[in-house]
C-alpha cells in the first residue's frame, strides 16, 4: 500500500492521477502548506526540503521524495506509462516539467493570482514566462499526440495538472487548439477524473 502525503496542488495531484492509473491502493495524509505542516520535523524526515508530495511504499518500506522520482518510481514498479523503448524522450519532457513548467509556472501564481498588484516586474516576467509555455507546448502538441510521443506518459501526467489551472493564468487556453485538445482528451481519463479530485472535496476539472 502506498502512502500519499501531499497538499491540493498540481504536484500533489500528480501522484494521485498516476495512482489512479496503475490502480495502486493508496491512503493520502493531508500536509496543509498554508499551516506550515511541510515544516514539521516529523515531515522533514520524509522530506528533506520540506516539499510535497512524498510517498511511502509500506509493500517494501521505501520512502520517495520529489514529484518525477515518485512518477519514475511509480512507472517501473507497475512497468505502466513508462514505455522501456521510450524513456528517453518521456524524461525529457518529465524533466521539462520539474525544471520549467512548474516551477515558472508557479511562480506566475505567486505574482498573478496570490498576490497581484505587489511587483509590476513580476507579474508581467512571469506572464510572459508562462505565455511562452503555453506556446511551446501547442507547438509540441502539433506534432505529437502526447507530450512524448504517440502513448500516454507519466510526462503527461506531470504537466497536465499545470495547465489544470489553467484560469488561474489569465492566458486563454482555448486560443491553443492543440494544447487545449491535449487537456480535453486527458481530461476524460476516468484515472485523471478521479485522481484530480485529491481530497475528495468534490473538485471538478476546469474546463477550457
Amino acid at each position: 500500500m502506498i502512502e500519499l502525503f501531499a497538499a491540493d496542488t498540481p504536484n500533489g495531484k500528480k501522484i494521485s492521477i498516476m495512482l489512479e492509473e496503475i490502480g495502486f491502493k493508496y491512503k493520502v495524509t493531508n500536509i496543509d502548506i498554508y499551516k506550515g505542516e511541510q515544516f514539521a520535523e516529523k515531515f522533514k524526515k520524509i522530506s528533506p526540503f520540506s516539499k510535497i508530495p512524498v510517498i511511502i511504499d509500506h509493500d517494501n518500506n521505501e520512502n520517495i521524495f520529489g514529484s518525477g522520482a515518485i512518477l519514475i518510481y511509480l512507472g517501473e514498479k507497475s512497468n505502466r506509462l513508462y514505455e522501456k523503448d521510450n524513456r528517453l524522450k518521456i524524461n525529457q519532457w518529465l524533466m521539462a516539467q520539474i525544471g520549467l513548467i512548474g516551477p515558472l509556472i508557479g511562480q506566475h501564481h505567486q505574482f498573478h493570482h496570490f498576490n497581484p498588484g505587489k511587483s509590476k516586474f513580476g507579474e508581467e516576467r512571469y506572464f510572459k514566462i508562462t505565455k511562452k509555455l503555453y506556446e511551446d507546448l501547442n507547438k509540441r502538441l502539433g506534432a505529437s499526440k502526447f507530450l512524448a510521443g504517440e502513448n500516454f506518459s507519466i510526462a503527461d501526467i506531470a504537466t497536465w495538472p499545470w495547465i489544470a489551472r489553467h484560469e488561474w493564468h489569465d492566458i486563454g487556453l482555448k486560443n491553443y487548439k492543440n494544447l487545449t485538445r491535449w487537456y480535453l482528451e486527458i481530461s476524460k481519463r476516468e484515472a485523471v477524473v478521479k485522481g484530480y479530485d485529491l481530497m475528495k472535496n468534490g473538485s471538478v476539472i476546469p474546463k477550457p
